[in-house]
């Protein structure tokens, strides 16, 4: 055999052994999910995708939002929302029953901005006081967190007495920048989303006897590969367990 040869045969059995390094069906994944997952799903996505060399497309949003985009047409490959909402969507056929998945939760808390004192929220008589203190407060209406916390200001007597001085936010972006910049004191979010934001600092939880819980969830839509249910299979094993209370989430206990 010429050299020539020989070197064209050796730059093939190079080739060949780098392409079988590499999925033949590296894909994109497009995920629709709940900001409350977001700091979850970015350190998961960088393990899965140096794993697997399919790449993960997330879109972070109100879950609400996130269901209405389903439910008009777009597509998608995993979503992550609340169970009720991945429910419906299950019931309307968009999304896969078999594939459903309680992932985690994550607890309310309050943010204040970075270097204010830690808030006395250790009962819920303090809780109250805290905020019936507050020279302002910001909370998402719209979103599961707001919901929670109107009702739970509701039962606490004090929904009146909080509103003149709330600064509602149409996203959690608008809402931590509320705090960010000195315009609203106190916020009102899941944990799992004032952990990660820069120039803010998780000011306390509320009192486990007034604590609601969000609760996410996922599933696949009926025309999701492979890769989608092994990237939801790696959300729910015990190697995303660390991640998951590092961004102040919790796994369901059945």
């Amino acid at each position: 055999m010429t050299l020539p040869a020989i070197a064209v045969r050796w730059a093939l059995v190079a080739l060949t052994l780098v392409c079988g390094a590499v999925p033949a069906r590296a894909e994109d994944l497009k995920v629709f999910s709940s900001v409350a997952m977001r700091a979850v799903l970015e350190e998961v996505t960088q393990l899965f995708e140096r794993d697997t060399q399919h790449r993960v497309v997330p879109t972070f949003g109100l879950a609400a939002a996130l269901k209405s985009r389903i439910e008009g047409g777009e597509a998608f490959d995993l979503a992550i929302l609340t169970p009720a909402q991945i429910d419906d969507l299950i019931k309307q056929g968009k999304a896969a029953a078999a594939s459903r998945a309680v992932i985690a939760r994550t607890g309310l808390g309050l943010m204040v901005r970075a270097g204010a004192p830690k808030l006395d929220v250790g009962t819920v008589d303090s809780f109250k006081r805290t905020l019936l203190a507050a020279k302002s407060l910001t909370y998402v209406p719209a979103g599961a967190s707001g919901v929670a916390f109107v009702a739970t200001a509701k039962q606490l007597g004090i929904a009146q007495a909080l509103e003149p001085k709330t600064k509602p936010g149409a996203s959690g972006e608008e809402v931590n920048a509320n705090v960010t910049s000195g315009a609203a004191e106190i916020a009102v979010l899941p944990v799992s989303e004032i952990l990660p934001v820069k120039g803010a600092a998780l000011g306390g939880v509320f009192p486990s006897d007034v604590q609601t819980y969000i609760v996410m969830a996922g599933a696949t839509s009926n025309a999701a590969s492979q890769a989608a249910r092994e990237f939801l299979a790696r959300l729910m094993s015990a190697a995303s367990d660390a991640v998951i209370t590092a961004k102040g989430m919790e796994r369901v206990k059945p």
